[in-house]
């Protein structure tokens, strides 16, 4: 990402006239002298990384310290109230269609579908007192934020917030506007009517296979017998009969899902991994996509658990002591927000490094990769200097360029050699591993 492209990324997502003008439609502001809005915004969404004291506090030192006018903290908490989480909500989806605007990189066993799209929920403890209005699954009160996450795009897609003793798989539909995508979900989400929904709507998925589903097999392609395989046999009575075995290769069978006339058809893989077999359900062809594959495809859903990780540890999403559901509303999605944006930053720089590999015609990435967490701290460090060039009315990018330039020199990611992910293989962003510190000296 180049300077230009850092400013109209950041202008376009926290366009300074926008947010005047949505301050005034929402009724954000009632009183001009009170309130610096976009240094409010900007602090509510990069304010992370540190641990002082609560989101609130830490927001409202960040909001002070950058210039804005004094205001007391009781009078500054009472500025998070629904009109500000309007505001929010707005930007939120504002940024949201920001990053799905960017090109998707879905090469290889990803190739097939418009995205593929992964779908979890982490939970958050909240005040005591917020027990009425998110109560958790005991005496406690908890929200449950629902992310629906692009694999293309590396970015979210979706979100949603319920009481945390809601269940995840109400929050999912399958219908229309899916045809042509892919699935990968976890059990929290697996059940026989989702899959007929994916078959109706001709949605790609993998799903690992729940333990108390018994499959019957219709054709084994692949794997060790030691006798005959009879029609509809359950797949536990032929592993437990060790007519199945399970020898370290991989098995791929289709299969019949269901009871008492609910059943649906589907390909059933069993991968061996180190701690013994993985069984998962797919409607994806054997043409395109091998046992192995479908196994890589199904670890790839462990980047939304690393959003997860994002949320948490860069943007604080878990350290809300807010005793308000609305304040909790603004700071959750503030926290969204601040990694809504560095993720399409991220995305920028992994299409630079392939377009810049494609050019030099050398295999693999020739530059580390922006890791979230680490450029998420780098834009709370920078969070003056952002509210500073975004008040700037100019076409002068060298600014933007020196920022780009200091965010990519402290986000970089120190183990995109060592210990590239799955997603990072299959995107063709890794590198040898090079000489340790030791040789190089040496």
């Amino acid at each position: 990402m180049t300077g230009a492209e850092l400013r109209k990324h950041l202008t376009t997502t926290l366009n300074i006239s926008d947010i005047e003008a949505l301050t005034k439609e929402y009724g954000v502001v009632q009183r001009e002298r009170q309130l610096d809005i976009v240094s409010l915004v900007v602090a509510l969404i990069l304010t992370g990384g540190t641990h002082e004291g609560g989101r609130q506090y830490d927001v409202l030192r960040t909001y002070l310290e950058n210039g804005a006018p004094w205001v007391v903290r009781a009078a500054f908490y009472s500025w998070f109230h629904a009109p500000l989480e309007r505001l929010i909500t707005e930007l939120l989806r504002r940024a949201i269609d920001v990053g799905q605007q960017q090109e998707k990189i879905l090469p290889g066993i990803l190739a097939g579908v418009t995205d593929w799209r992964i779908v979890d929920s982490s939970i958050i403890k909240l005040e005591k007192s917020l027990i009425k209005e998110y109560p958790g699954c005991g005496d406690y009160a908890a929200m449950k934020i629902h992310k629906e996450w692009s694999v293309g795009t590396g970015n979210l897609v979706a979100y949603k917030f319920t009481p945390a003793r809601d269940h995840d798989s109400s929050v999912l539909v399958v219908d229309e506007s899916r045809r042509g995508t892919g699935l990968l979900m976890d059990l929290g989400y697996a059940s026989i009517d989702r899959i007929a929904e994916c078959e109706s709507f001709d949605v790609r998925y993998v799903l690992r296979l729940k333990d108390n589903w018994k499959p019957r097999i219709d054709r084994l392609v692949r794997g060790a017998i030691t006798s005959d395989v009879a029609a509809d046999a359950d797949l536990d009575v032929l592993i437990d009969d060790d007519i199945l075995l399970l020898d370290g290769h991989a098995i791929d069978a289709d299969v019949t899902v269901g009871r008492a006339g609910r059943t649906v058809k589907s390909r059933l893989v069993g991968v061996p991994t180190p701690k013994g077999y993985c069984f998962f359900l797919t409607n994806l062809t054997r043409k395109t996509h091998g046992p192995l594959q479908v196994g890589d495809l199904y670890r790839v859903r462990w980047e939304i658990e690393i959003d997860h990780k994002v949320d948490k540890s860069a943007a604080r999403i878990d350290e809300i002591a807010a005793r308000k559901p609305v304040s909790v509303r603004i700071l959750v999605q503030a926290s969204l927000l601040n990694s809504t944006i560095a993720r399409t930053i991220v995305q920028s720089e992994k299409l630079a490094i392939l377009a810049l590999s494609q050019r030099s015609e050398v295999s693999g990435a020739t530059r580390a990769p922006i890791h979230p967490i680490l450029l998420m701290r780098a834009l709370a460090s920078a969070h003056g200097t952002v509210v500073r060039l975004l008040l700037i009315d100019t076409d002068d990018d060298s600014e933007w360029g020196s920022l780009m330039e200091r965010l990519r020199h402290l986000g970089h990611d120190p183990n995109w050699r060592r210990r590239p992910s799955v997603l990072d293989r299959i995107q063709g962003l890794t590198a040898s591993p090079g000489r340790g510190r030791k040789a190089k000296a040496q």
